[in-house]
């Protein structure tokens, strides 16, 4: 068609140039094939035609189809945007219900402090009223505690006045006992007195005084032995004690052994002795006593002698008592080396050595009681010195005087 067209330009251009001949040129030219070429044209034509319908048809369905297109894009776009909105409707449907569900928590978390604070409050009212509870029962507790305590003084105070009254009525007592036993002593003693001055003109013989000499050095010369003896092991258990601790008992021995070392020197000055001069070596016995089931005899001078048996006993028992106590150790006086050794105050004359351990021990275990528990049951302090109380050293002493 384009080129029928393009013919058609150039044959008008050329009837133009030639003027109204070229014009019947043209026709006269162009008669004879213009029914062929109309016919050519025609067909061109509707084929022409037909093609433009064909593309517009093409078009308008390319068209229909890009609306659809369109239209489905559209379609699409708006449910997306459907969905977007339901999403978004959604999001926020569970944002409010999570703000819902935070505000729902929040109240319950209020009401929880509120209880829990309620619950406190209430626990401090309980604690308040247990400890004004309390607070009463310690209240009425101390009143009570105050009155018992009222009432143990008022007791002890009653006791402590029975006692007083009671220690006061032994002590009257032991006052009349002693002033009886001194009054007793001092008849026995002019009893004694008178029959030592009735026998004084009888002398023993000269084999008697000279057997009694003997005895009396033979009894220093084992004593000054065994005083060796003695104080090897004394010195050995001071050792002891001060490894067991028992310092104020260990000092007790040191001093017991300077007494023993002052003993030795006067048994060995005992060798010088006068012994004739002595009224015990040619005069009669005048008491007697017993121990073990014997008895025995001696004078005023061997009477002397054991009553100091008795209070060296009782003031070395005293001693070794303290110092058991001071260091805390158990009441156990049969241990003690004073009083197994019972010789301090002896140097061998007028009794045998068994008699004087014997009264000795007596009075150590009666002092080292007293001692141990701190208190003056047997005896009682004598111008600075323990000694016995005079009726229980008579007791023990029990001297029989000889008529």
């Amino acid at each position: 068609m384009r080129l029928r067209i393009l013919d058609r330009v150039v044959l008008a251009s050329a009837i133009a140039l030639a003027g109204p001949s070229g014009v019947a040129l043209a026709q006269g030219h162009g008669h004879g094939k213009d029914k062929n070429q109309d016919q050519q044209d025609q067909q061109q034509n509707q084929k022409s035609d037909k093609s433009d319908k064909e593309q517009r048809q093409a078009q308008k369905q390319a068209q229909q189809q890009q609306q659809q297109q369109q239209q489905q894009a559209d379609k699409q776009e708006r449910q997306r945007q459907r969905q977007e909105a339901q999403q978004a409707q959604q999001a926020q449907q569970a944002q409010q219900q999570e703000q819902r569900h935070q505000r729902q928590q929040a109240i319950d978390a209020q009401q929880a402090a509120q209880q829990e604070r309620q619950r406190q409050h209430q626990a401090d009212i309980d604690a308040r009223q247990m400890r004004q509870r309390q607070m009463q029962e310690q209240h009425q507790a101390d009143i009570d505690a105050r009155q018992a305590r009222q009432r143990q003084m008022e007791q002890q105070h009653q006791q402590a006045i029975d006692e007083q009254q009671a220690a006061q009525q032994r002590r009257q007592d032991r006052l009349h006992e002693q002033q009886a036993a001194e009054t007793q002593r001092i008849h026995d003693e002019q009893a004694a007195q008178a029959a030592r001055q009735e026998r004084r003109a009888a002398r023993l013989s000269e084999a008697r005084q000279q057997q009694l000499i003997q005895e009396t050095q033979q009894r220093q010369a084992r004593y000054a032995v065994l005083l060796s003896q003695r104080q090897a092991e004394a010195d050995r258990l001071a050792a002891q004690l001060r490894e067991q601790k028992r310092l104020r008992q260990a000092r007790y021995y040191d001093m017991y052994l300077d007494r023993l070392q002052q003993q030795r020197y006067a048994v060995e000055q005992a060798r010088y002795y006068d012994y004739n001069n002595d009224p015990y070596y040619y005069s009669y016995p005048t008491y007697r006593y017993s121990y073990g089931g014997r008895y025995y005899e001696t004078n005023d001078r061997g009477a002397d002698l054991l009553r100091n048996a008795l209070n060296y006993g009782y003031e070395e028992g005293y001693q070794a008592g303290q110092a058991d106590r001071a260091d805390g150790w158990r009441f156990d006086y049969r241990n003690s080396f004073a009083y197994r050794d019972a010789n301090y105050g002896y140097t061998g004359f007028y009794v045998n050595e068994d008699s004087y351990n014997n009264y000795f021990r007596q009075g150590f275990q009666r002092g080292y009681e007293d001692g141990y528990y701190s208190r003056s049951q047997y005896g009682t302090m004598v111008n600075g010195k323990y000694q016995l109380i005079g009726s229980i050293l008579s007791t023990l002493l029990n001297l029989t005087a000889l008529r």
